[in-house]
């Protein structure tokens, strides 16, 4: 004997339930199908005996028949209360199914609320704030020191020595432009612009701010 055999389930215990309850309606399915072939029988020997005269014979199996009929109604009766078991064996797994998911949610919402402490969150939320404006504030600082460096130490005149060469490069490429826009005449002044002029003088004056 096995004593250290697991305990079924809730589900498997409504499972094994449902099968013995369908093994049962089966059974009693069977033995009023036997009960019918043997009325059926007992019917026609009533018949035969009433034929031949034997009423004696025929009060007897006509006393079986009734006692035959009154079975056949407990099967049905009994048939009833399988299926009514069996819805109700049905229900009960249904409910169980559903308060063991309201338990899981119940549990995870419990865990959620102990991860999810609004204080802690605002302020954690505080923190990072205060350290973003920190950092914010000590980038600024640190480039505010590297470009008064950069001026001191006479680096200016190679920035705008490249940024002067960058603006040669980009003249070809301007006058490249401008020689294919429509000419405006120099000797008058005021003189309106076309789309494209604008567009390139934009550009340049960018550049060189």
């Amino acid at each position: 004997m096995n004593f250290f055999k697991k305990a079924p389930t809730v589900k498997e215990q409504q499972r094994q339930n449902d099968r013995e309850l369908r093994k049962a309606g089966r059974d009693l399915e069977r033995d009023k199908a036997a009960l019918e072939r043997e009325e059926k029988k007992l019917e026609m020997e009533i018949k035969k005996m009433a034929k031949e005269g034997n009423n004696e014979g025929c009060k007897i199996l006509a006393k079986q028949l009734v006692q035959m009929r009154k079975q056949k109604t407990r099967i049905y009766a009994a048939n009833s209360k399988i299926a009514s078991v069996q819805v109700h064996n049905k229900t009960m797994g249904a409910n169980i199914a559903i308060a063991g998911a309201m338990g899981t949610t119940a549990k995870t919402m419990g865990t959620m609320n102990k991860v999810m402490n609004p204080h802690q969150i605002a302020k954690d939320m505080e923190a990072f704030k205060q350290a973003n404006a920190k950092m914010d504030m000590t980038d600024e600082m640190i480039s505010d020191t590297l470009d008064d460096i950069m001026t001191e130490s006479g680096d200016e005149e190679e920035t705008e020595g490249i940024v002067s060469q960058v603006l040669d490069e980009i003249g070809i490429e301007i006058s490249g432009k401008m020689a294919d826009a429509p000419s405006v005449s120099r000797n008058k002044v005021g003189a309106s612009t076309t789309d494209a002029d604008k567009e390139l003088m934009a550009q340049l004056a960018k550049l060189r701010s």
